[in-house]
C-alpha cells in the first residue's frame, strides 16, 4: 500500500501552532557514520528548552550530504525515539519530482509528522511546474513550503502558494524572502514560519508570523523559545543578533558546526565540502558565549577554542 493512502496520525492542523522549530544538526563519528548518541542528546536538549518541532535532514542538518538511506534512516529514528514529545518534520524534497515523490513515500511510512518541500533548484523550472512539482507531493500528508532564494537561485512566487493553498495538507510556509513577503500572506491567512533568524522577531511580532525554523535555536534553544512565546522583546532580540551575524557569515551550517564543537556537544567533525571557521572566529565564538552566558547554550562543558588538528574532515565514508 503506498503511503500516501495511509491516514497519517497528524493533520496539517496539529503543525499550524508550532512556533519553534529547530533545524537539527546531524553530527557524525570519526569514519563520517552519524554519531546517533550525539544526536539523540541534541534532540533531549531541543525538547528540554521548549522546541516544538525538528527538522531532520535540511540544509543544517545536510541532508545535501545524506544518501537517502541515511536520510529515511534519521527520519524513522527520529521519530521512534522522540515522535511522541515533538514534531519531526523530514526534509524529503527534491529538485527532481521523481525523487521528492519516493522520498516523500519513505518518510510518512517511517512515522514523520510533516514533509519540507523546497521548489526545484540548479535546474529550475516555470511558475507552472512549480505548481505541478508541489501538487505531486501535497497529497501525501502534512507539509511545509519552503521557499529560499538565496539557495535554490529562484523564489517562489506568492501566485504558486495561493494555488496550492488549496490543498488542506498545505500546514504553511517557511519563508526566507523577508517580512513584507510573510505579512503578504498572514494577512490572507496563511500560516508562515520565518526562515531567517534575525528578522524572526519581528516577523513573530509585527508581520504575524507563527513563528521560526531556527538555526540558533541549536546553540541556545531556551532564548529562542522566549523570543517566539514571550511577547516584545527588543532587548534579547538586540543579544541575540550580534550570534546570530556571526552564525551566518559564511554559509550555514559552517559556523554552527564549529560552535556546536567548540561547545563539547559534537565530535569536531565535518563532512567535506563543509570546513571549520578559521581561528579567529573560533575566538570570536567564545567571546560571545562569554558575553551572552553560558548556562544559556547546549551541553555542560566549558566552552574552548579549538585547533586546526582537533578538526577531522570525511570526503568518503569509511
Amino acid at each position: 500500500m503506498r503511503s500516501f493512502e495511509v491516514k497519517n496520525m497528524t493533520s496539517a492542523e496539529d503543525m499550524k501552532s508550532l512556533r519553534l522549530i529547530t533545524a537539527i544538526k546531524t553530527p557524525y563519528l570519526p569514519d563520517g557514520r552519524f554519531d546517533l548518541e550525539a544526536y539523540d542528546a541534541l534532540v533531549n536538549m531541543q525538547i528540554a528548552n521548549g522546541a516544538e518541532g525538528v527538522v531532520v535532514g535540511g540544509t543544517t542538518g545536510e541532508g545535501q550530504l545524506m544518501s537517502w538511506d541515511e536520510h529515511i534512516m534519521l527520519i524513522g529514528h527520529t521519530v521512534n525515539c522522540f515522535g511522541s514529545s515533538i514534531k519531526v518534520i523530514g526534509n524529503t524534497g527534491s529538485n527532481s519530482t521523481r525523487e521528492a515523490i519516493h522520498a516523500t513515500e519513505q518518510g510518512f511510512a517511517v512515522g514523520m509528522h510533516a514533509a519540507l518541500h523546497i521548489n526545484p533548484y540548479y535546474g529550475k523550472t516555470s511558475v507552472e511546474g512549480m505548481v505541478s512539482h508541489f501538487d505531486s507531493v501535497l497529497p501525501m500528508g502534512p507539509t511545509i513550503i519552503y521557499n529560499v532564494p538565496g539557495r535554490t537561485g529562484q523564489d517562489i512566487p506568492p501566485r504558486v502558494i495561493h494555488t496550492i493553498a488549496q490543498s488542506p495538507n498545505l500546514a504553511g510556509v517557511k519563508e526566507c524572502a523577508g517580512n513584507d513577503r510573510v505579512e503578504q500572506y498572514t494577512d490572507k491567512g496563511l500560516v508562515v514560519w520565518s526562515g531567517n533568524d534575525d528578522q524572526c522577531h519581528d516577523a513573530r511580532w509585527n508581520h504575524g508570523a507563527t513563528g521560526v525554523v531556527s538555526v540558533t535555536s541549536n546553540l541556545v534553544p531556551g532564548l529562542m523559545r522566549r523570543l517566539m512565546f514571550e511577547g516584545k522583546n527588543t532587548e534579547l532580540n538586540s543579544k541575540l543578533l550580534p550570534l546570530i551575524d556571526w552564525l551566518f557569515q559564511e554559509p550555514n551550517p559552517i559556523a554552527l558546526n564549529t560552535a556546536l564543537a567548540q561547545l563539547g556537544v559534537v565530535r569536531p567533525v565535518f563532512r567535506l565540502p563543509y570546513v571549520p571557521l578559521p581561528s579567529a572566529q573560533r575566538v570570536e565564538f567564545v567571546n560571545l558565549v562569554k558575553k551572552i552566558g553560558r548556562e544559556n547554550f547546549v551541553g555542560e562543558e566549558d566552552v574552548q577554542v579549538l585547533e586546526d588538528d582537533d578538526f577531522i574532515l570525511i570526503a568518503r565514508l569509511c
